[in-house]
């Protein structure tokens, strides 16, 4: 897992330095692997407090439209990149609420307080840090929200264990990732191009849901959902003309989510493995 941590934070160390444009036309950002990645992104330009700037053409939804923030609010973004989802959630806390970016890569949390320094917001804030160990106590978000980035945690039952740990009673998360149907091939699940480019480190969306469940959230709506294409000539590249055959008739399938759960007002401990609970 160390090793995977290491990879996705050198490609992200990348992606940091390159344009919008640059990432769009490459898999989650870094190299021509061949994927379209345009059908994951989204078109933010039309929401208010869209700062381009912030952009990076890195997510696979638009989580701050479906997440209910309030003004006031306090929002967490997990994997908050150079801030984009973070000043969008601003603009809806207002001046009275409190946006916290959180990004295990160094430059993506400078380039984020870049823009915030820039835009001279003094209620917004950039840590760095790791979703499976959050840097802040608990019970202080009334959201959560993350875009396409829990696909690239390697221990997603601890990620939203994390989650629930740091949300209030009551509070409650909305976040877009990649999940998959079908079984991916064996070559590309090892990949690391593919494991950085938001596909091999997928989970079935079966058993992303369930452990949403398991670690005790209510109130589970999957809001919206997305097929990505991934071109042949990749395919056949990790696979043979038999599981190319199975993403073409639908066997097998990478989608875009945007799910949404809520905290129990009264909540217990979150349940994680090792600790005796039903996991």
């Amino acid at each position: 897992m160390s090793d995977i941590k290491t990879l996705v934070k050198e490609q992200y160390e990348k992606i940091a330095h390159q344009s919008k444009m640059q990432n769009e036309t490459s898999c989650c950002g870094v190299g021509g692997c061949g994927m379209d990645y345009t059908i994951f992104s989204e078109n933010y330009s039309h929401l208010e407090g869209y700062i381009p700037e912030a952009d990076l053409g890195l997510g696979c939804g638009l989580p701050t439209e479906h997440a209910g923030i309030r003004p006031g609010d306090t929002v967490v973004d997990l994997g908050s990149g150079a801030g984009n989802d973070c000043f969008v959630a601003r603009q809806l806390v207002g001046e009275t609420g409190k946006v916290i970016g959180i990004d295990m890569t160094e430059a993506m949390v400078e380039r984020a307080r870049a823009n915030t320094d820039r835009l001279g917001f003094n209620n917004v804030e950039f840590r760095l840090g790791d979703i499976e160990r959050i840097p802040m106590a608990a019970d202080r978000a009334d959201v959560v929200i993350s875009n396409c980035v829990l696909n690239l945690v390697p221990d997603k039952t601890k990620a939203f264990s994390e989650i629930f740990r740091v949300l209030k009673p009551g509070g409650h998360f909305c976040i877009s990732d990649v999940v998959i149907s079908g079984i991916l091939p064996e070559d590309l699940r090892k990949s690391a191009e593919m494991y950085t480019g938001c596909v091999a480190g997928a989970l079935h969306k079966a058993e992303y849901i369930d452990i949403i469940d398991r670690i005790g959230f209510v109130e589970i709506q999957l809001l919206k959902e997305k097929t990505i294409s991934i071109h042949e000539e990749l395919l056949a590249q990790y696979t043979d003309p038999r599981g190319v055959d199975g993403f073409r008739n639908g066997e097998t399938g990478i989608f875009s989510i945007t799910v949404r759960a809520q905290k129990p007002a009264k909540a217990a401990t979150a349940c994680t493995p090792g600790s005796g609970c039903c996991c």
